[in-house]
């Protein structure tokens, strides 16, 4: 069938509301390549949105998921356990790098993870209130879209959200915003929005995802960790898309010299089988009663199955190594186009999450018709790109780090063609 007949049923049986990218349909992938039902040839720079650092069907993640299957898929953990959740929980809670021994719990999706960090935060201190910041993301439930801090696509016309929620300035010095401006305005909050003993945690991305893969600076991380510290409130670090190899450690905590209390996990954690997780220090994990945390597909066997494997890949394959280097050489290049493409603005990011923001040359216009151009003729010539940031003028990288090298710089050459066609075709 093709795509056009396939498109028409999708139209015709499908949601309007999820929005969709790509007009063709994929028949299959492995590692950092997949083909569509016509068979077209693309390289996944997008990796399902952070999900498959370790690849499409990455073997190991394969064969562990098929010899689960050939035992048992789904008990609920609440009723019957299952070893491999604890094996996983003792594997990530020794890497994890929070404040205090740590424990772990696994959830589905990372909405879910971030949720439950409210939930635990809450039964820990005993306050409704929590402070997120502007342009910052954490999901798209109810509560979660309340934390995120951007409108467009996702809050328009699902109001009203919970309340106790403060979005707290974010610094950014491309945009004018230092560290210490913006620790002063939330200071300012406390006198103004909200008591500080009222509030339960503060929540925000070491790197933010949707955002524009702003790196948080780590003396801001401090100011948040000293400020938690004086007054008794639980910080998370959201690591939904951070963790597990995409910065050059397992977790991009590691980078920022403090230690939050709870992390949240997803995306990547398990190689593109759903599940997630709340990793934390094991009073504050430990303060809800039994039976206040689960869920029905919480912590699947399948998918800890995956789990195990992805950790075993990273190890075994160096993966966070391999995801600096990669890094580096995606930043070399795209620095190396500065003075070629005008409009880039900023290469930033850690290990391999690197993005590039476009601004109009000599401005500090975001560009976000320059960024289109480019997305679509990387797609054309078979490279799938993603872009993010307020203004949509940043394209963001999520290639799996198991990637080969050839097809690596193969990428490389269709993304410098396609800023270079966006440069040329830019209006007057």
């Amino acid at each position: 069938m093709s795509k056009v007949e396939i498109t028409q049923r999708r139209l015709a049986a499908t949601a309007r509301g999820v929005g969709i990218m790509c007009d063709f349909y994929i028949d299959k992938a492995k590692n950092a390549e997949l083909w569509d039902t016509e068979g077209n040839r693309y390289i996944d720079f997008a990796g399902g949105i952070g999900v498959l650092n370790t690849g499409h069907l990455h073997p190991k993640v394969q064969a562990a998921v098929a010899e689960q299957l050939t035992k048992f898929s789904h008990t609920c953990y609440q009723v019957v356990p299952y070893e491999s959740y604890t094996e996983a929980a003792e594997r990530i809670n020794a890497k994890a790098p929070v404040n205090g021994t740590a424990k772990t719990f696994f959830l589905t999706t990372g909405a879910e993870a971030v949720e439950n960090a409210i939930k635990v935060a809450r039964s820990f201190t005993g306050r409704p209130g929590i402070i997120s910041f502007q342009s910052g993301y954490h999901g798209r439930t109810n509560l979660t879209l309340g934390l995120t801090g951007k409108v467009a696509p996702y809050k328009l016309g699902f109001g009203p959200f919970p309340a106790d929620i403060v979005h707290a300035q974010y610094p950014n010095e491309l945009y004018g915003v230092s560290s210490a401006e913006a620790l002063a305005s939330l200071q300012r909050q406390f006198k103004t929005t909200i008591d500080p003993k009222e509030v339960a945690a503060i929540i925000i991305e070491p790197i933010q995802g949707e955002g524009g893969f702003n790196v948080t600076p780590k003396d801001f991380l401090q100011g948040l960790r000293d400020i938690c510290d004086e007054h008794g409130i639980v910080l998370i670090f959201d690591e939904v898309q951070t963790g597990f190899a995409r910065t050059g450690t397992l977790f991009a905590t590691e980078q920022t010299g403090v230690k939050p209390d709870l992390i949240t996990m997803a995306k990547s954690l398990a190689g593109g089988f759903p599940i997630s997780g709340l990793v934390g220090k094991a009073e504050i994990i430990d303060a809800p009663a039994a039976g206040g945390l689960g869920g029905t597909y919480a912590g699947s066997p399948l998918a800890l199955a995956a789990v195990l494997a992805v950790l075993d890949v990273i190890e075994e394959e160096k993966l966070c190594e391999r995801s600096q280097q990669l890094g580096d050489k995606l930043r070399a290049r795209l620095e190396s186009l500065k003075d070629k493409i005008p409009q880039i603005r900023m290469v930033r990011g850690l290990g391999g999450m690197i993005a590039v923001e476009f601004m109009k040359p000599g401005t500090n216009e975001p560009d976000p018709k320059f960024t289109k151009r480019a997305q679509t003729h990387a797609l054309e010539n078979g490279l799938i790109l993603l872009t993010c940031g307020m203004y949509y003028n940043v394209m963001r990288f999520l290639f799996p780090v198991t990637i080969e090298d050839e097809i690596f710089e193969e990428s490389l050459g269709i993304l410098e063609a396609a800023l270079t066609h966006a440069a040329a075709t830019a209006e007057a």
